[in-house]
């Protein structure tokens, strides 16, 4: 990829001072353009050449302005997921590269993955509703120490997930992604061998894309596989798990689960997710911590020093 004569333009959904480490404007041949999804567009979107999508915006502004992107040569997320992206990719001319946001989020999801289990087997929330009612809570309670945790979506969120439950003392951790490989940590079981693995884990955690093929993977059959009293932990996306099937197995106190994401999203007032017995809920803030920016714009930054060098993008995960 070669930058022509004249200059192209560069969406960015984070002000220009905030990036340290971008090619200088016009002697790169780039012209840098703010816009975080606003109502009206920065230029001309026929003159964009590099479009980084407004963070956490979701998809139809995400897409709003491909269709006039007719010269884009690269669209780069800000988030591990494409999915927000992906419906409007039929919009782009062929040749066109999407980039996700790996490295950026690793950090601040595996944390709050762990923060999640922690808090549900300790039974933190209980202790919040105590407090706030002047109750002594007291008794035993689950400890992540010895359990076995199943991580299904072995990418770079994963192995940082299974990273911070090495001190734990988990008796074992079991990797799943869409094929099998070999890691330093271990091997990496293919999803077809999920039915035999979900009845030994006392903890699921759920890291995978969403695509076509694991939109509801947490099924009715996947969650009757689950032992009695396991933990479902998605930080995935909402339409990784049949909502209705996981209401049915919660309410009857058979699994517990901790969701930072929903499906529908956000969750709305009076949903039975909300009370629903052994569920904690978070707002989607797995990568919306202050570990974000430094790292997305360091991304930003190493991404259009590449472009205005002609060289090969990193995390290009398809091509139009």
């Amino acid at each position: 990829m070669t930058l022509d004569d004249t200059t192209a333009d560069v969406w960015l959904p984070i002000s220009v001072d905030e990036i340290e480490g971008l090619p200088e404007p016009g002697a790169s041949g780039l012209n840098y353009r703010f816009w975080d999804g606003g109502p009206d567009f920065p230029a001309d979107p026929a003159r964009c050449a590099f479009y980084v999508v407004p963070y956490m915006k979701g998809s139809e502004i995400a897409v709003r302005p491909l269709s006039g992107m007719t010269s884009v040569r690269a669209v780069q997320t800000l988030s591990a997921g494409i999915d927000h992206v992906t419906p409007g990719l039929g919009l782009l001319r062929p040749g066109v590269e999407l980039c996700n946001a790996k490295g950026v989020h690793e950090a601040s999801t595996a944390e709050l993955t762990l923060a999640l289990i922690l808090a549900s087997l300790r039974g933190i929330p209980g202790f919040v509703r105590g407090q706030d009612a002047e109750e002594w809570r007291a008794g035993f309670y689950p400890a992540l120490a010895d359990k076995s945790v199943l991580i299904v979506g072995y990418g770079s969120i994963g192995a940082a997930i299974e990273d911070r439950l090495a001190p734990f003392e988990c008796a074992r951790v079991v990797r799943v992604a869409r094929s099998a490989r070999t890691t330093e940590r271990g091997p990496v079981l293919p999803l077809s061998e999920l039915p035999a693995l979900l009845p030994q884990a006392d903890v699921v955690v759920l890291s995978t894309p969403l695509t076509p093929e694991t939109h509801h993977l947490a099924d009715t059959a996947f969650l009757a596989r689950m032992k009695d009293s396991a933990l479902l932990v998605n930080v995935a996306r909402g339409p990784v798990v049949d909502t209705a099937a996981l209401l049915k197995e919660v309410e009857n106190g058979r699994i517990r689960a901790a969701l930072d994401v929903t499906d529908p999203e956000p969750l709305p007032p009076g949903h039975p997710l909300w009370h629903a017995p052994g569920v904690l809920v978070s707002p989607h803030v797995g990568g919306s911590t202050s570990a974000f920016m430094p790292r997305a714009t360091r991304l930003i930054a190493a991404q259009l020093t590449r472009f205005a060098a002609g060289e090969r993008l990193a995390n290009v995960v398809l091509t139009t």
